[in-house]
């Protein structure tokens, strides 16, 4: 029986997990990308984000003595702390992390250490007031909310960099610390409209264009008699709106860039005081407020792809984990992981099942947050694997099981490093550009479809067939690896996007484009030149005419009638193009479908929104000639992936399904024979050799 050191009651709520052991330290094997020292195949972490500021040095005893109970091996710590290790400036207390890390290691528990960045003290609100944010009406604003810091500012900068390299100094040869994070969810808060904003706005448009005159060419500033006449002039666009799609496009790329800095300030303190320790961080690059261009930036800022997992529904929440995956070759890293479910505990069950979706989405750490229940603050009465009064919740006993059968599936392949053998197009510039402030823009007329949502109709016939896809930035990647990229509402094409694109295809890549695609240039300015622009020849074809039609599209493929779900067409005009197919209900039954011999490979257009229903039977008609290999036929919810021959099945509904396997299996997992038919509980997994 596991010895608890605490009350003999918290010890009986804890008899749920008293069967399991407690797992050893994670030996550091190679990794992916090389590194000796860094986590690698055969190392899954299961454990919990930790909050000791809300601790005392008793609970903090009795919480590691939970977590080593559930065979936890991983916490995630130092995160929204910054004043607990600078309470004054330049006052550093670090001795109440030093006792909690070895506590830590004594447990045999390793550490993320997060460089917490944001939120920043008040005291350095106070002393530099650059760092608060001016709203874009001149409001200055105190930082009421978390994120509410001007990451920008040149005193913001030098003490978080002065912070990063202390701790990291500390800490980089600690035996308990793992990874480095950096500023939790970076990427939220809010832009600034202070005069200094404005002007390093205007330096950063100067790098960009080099002369007004390039600028005015760029913002098309003789509409509506905007034209600037001197740096001066230029005033910072307003996020919130109205203002013309070309500024705003700037103004994010802007802020975007911005956020990369500090984030290279970061990673420059690891690199010089802290080589050995991988960066692994819950960016959030999506965040609605603000958000930064991860896809271009992914490989300068993290070894680990990483993320706060909280998924909605299973589509999304691949598409989301394979654009947090962005071009890394190493494994996913959740260093917030969903700890239950919405309301007081959540849903039994819930969190192992997300935990096996992670597995088949190449994921290796699952923290669930948060440990403890927070009792105040922005996030009060959010409820973690204890309870207010510090009674362990039966959701300890759920990650202890996690834990448990990891320790198993460490040696059986996991966690997973096949590569994707497909990629699907996602654009930081198109995200913005379709998704404009309130104002007159005529653009949002015409894109009257969520571009997010268009990405992931791409990404869903490969969803559906368990099939591998990972989420990139065309301009950014390399392309020569996958048998097809999908460009799913390909809005903005800026050179980098195009000439990939071009290679690509003439070495003998295929592409798939859908309508919407390569309407505007990297200004956001819709081309001058037949479209879709810059890539006619590519795609052996013009379309500038596009309508929506009053019924449901009818489209005929390979003797099949298929139904659209978007009425959006465009009526293509092919040179060098085959036609596939053709609209049956259209005015013009002009071509839904062609393909383009270019170079050693082909360049296909679908005339319509990205659609599943309309994909799915297209990408399906590749798959032989490409050699791509479709995942395991599962009923609709399952997910499954074939790792080291064995197959991995998790149900990720809440109703039992049944799934046809050929012959006679074992499930690891459950220690069952299975013949002819897998039965799986709601939120059952299974694993079949």
């Amino acid at each position: 029986m596991i010895q608890l050191p605490f009350k003999p009651a918290l010890a009986a709520r804890l008899a749920l997990a008293l069967a399991v052991t407690t797992l050893p330290a994670a030996a550091l094997a190679q990794s992916a990308a090389g590194h000796p020292e860094w986590p690698g195949k055969g190392d899954l972490f299961v454990g919990t984000c930790y909050q000791p500021v809300d601790r005392s040095p008793e609970q903090i005893r009795q919480d590691i003595a939970v977590m080593k109970a559930a065979g936890f091996t991983m916490v995630r710590m130092g995160d929204l702390s910054w004043d607990s290790f600078e309470p004054q400036e330049g006052r550093f207390t670090f001795e109440w992390f030093d006792r909690i890390l070895d506590q830590m290691h004594e447990a045999g528990i390793r550490v993320i250490v997060d460089i917490p960045g944001q939120p920043a003290p008040i005291w350095l609100h106070k002393h530099y007031p650059g760092v608060d944010l001016v709203s874009q009406a001149g409001t200055r604003l105190n930082a009421a909310s978390r994120y509410w810091d001007n990451i920008s500012d040149p005193d913001y900068r030098r003490l978080a960099r002065r912070l990063a390299d202390k701790l990291l100094q500390r800490y980089a040869k600690h035996p308990a610390v793992i990874a480095v994070g950096y500023d939790n969810e970076i990427g939220n808060g809010r832009m600034s409209y202070s005069e200094a904003d404005r002007k390093r706005f205007v330096a950063w448009l100067q790098k960009k264009y080099g002369t007004i005159e390039a600028l005015n060419t760029a913002w098309a500033t003789q509409r509506w008699s905007r034209r600037i006449n001197s740096w001066d002039e230029v005033d910072l666009p307003y996020g919130e709106g109205p203002g013309p799609n070309e500024r705003n496009l700037d103004l994010r790329r802007y802020w975007s860039d911005d956020t990369i800095a500090a984030l290279k300030d970061l990673e420059a303190s690891r690199k010089a005081n802290a080589p050995n320790l991988p960066a692994a961080s819950n960016f959030w690059p999506t965040a609605w407020t603000k958000g930064f261009d991860y896809l271009r930036s992914w490989d300068q800022v993290s070894t680990y792809g990483a993320q706060g997992f909280y998924p909605g529904d299973p589509l999304g929440a691949g598409f989301d984990v394979m654009s947090n995956r962005a071009g890394h070759d190493t494994p996913m890293w959740f260093n917030e992981f969903t700890a239950g479910g919405g309301g007081y505990y959540g849903t039994p069950g819930r969190a192992r099942m997300w935990a096996y979706f992670g597995l088949a989405y190449y994921a290796q750490t699952f923290l669930a947050w948060t440990f403890n229940s927070h009792l105040g603050g922005e996030e009060q009465s959010l409820f973690g694997l204890i309870d207010h009064d510090d009674r362990p919740s039966w959701k300890v006993g759920e990650f202890a099981t996690i834990a448990r059968e990891f320790q198993t599936l460490r040696k059986l392949g996991f966690p997973r490093y096949q590569a994707p053998q497909v990629a699907i197009a996602y654009s930081y510039d198109t995200m913005w550009l379709t998704s404009p402030p309130p104002g007159p823009n005529t653009m949002k007329e015409y894109f009257k479809v969520d571009y997010t949502e268009q990405a992931k109709a791409g990404f869903a016939p490969f969803f559906r067939d368990n099939i591998d896809a990972a989420v990139i930035d065309v301009g950014h990647d390399r392309l020569d690896g996958y048998k097809l990229v999908v460009l799913p509402a390909a809005y903005l094409i800026d050179e980098k996007m195009r000439d990939a694109v071009r290679r690509y295809v003439a070495g003998g890549g295929t592409v798939i484009m859908t309508g919407y695609s390569a309407k505007v240039d990297a200004t956001g300015k819709w081309f001058g030149t037949p479209l879709p622009g810059g890539l006619t020849d590519v795609f052996g074809l013009r379309t500038n005419e596009f309508y929506r039609s009053d019924t449901p599209l009818k489209v005929t493929f390979q003797g099949r009638t298929l139904t659209g779900t978007d009425p959006y067409y465009e009526v293509l005009e092919p040179s060098s193009a085959t036609i596939l197919a053709s609209f049956d209900n259209t005015p013009k039954k002009s071509p839904a479908i062609t393909v383009n011999r270019y170079g050693k490979g082909r360049a296909i257009y679908l005339a319509t929104a990205a659609q599943e229903a309309l994909l799915a039977p297209l990408v399906r008609s590749l798959y032989p000639t490409l050699g791509i290999a479709r995942g395991p036929e599962t009923p609709e919810g399952v997910v499954a992936r074939v790792v080291e021959g064995r197959t991995l099945y998790v149900n990720t509904t809440a109703r039992p399904v049944r799934v046809r396997v050929a012959g006679s299996k074992q499930d690891v997992i459950g220690n069952a024979k299975v013949s002819a038919t897998l039965a799986l509980a709601g939120y059952g997994v299974a694993l079949l050799e």
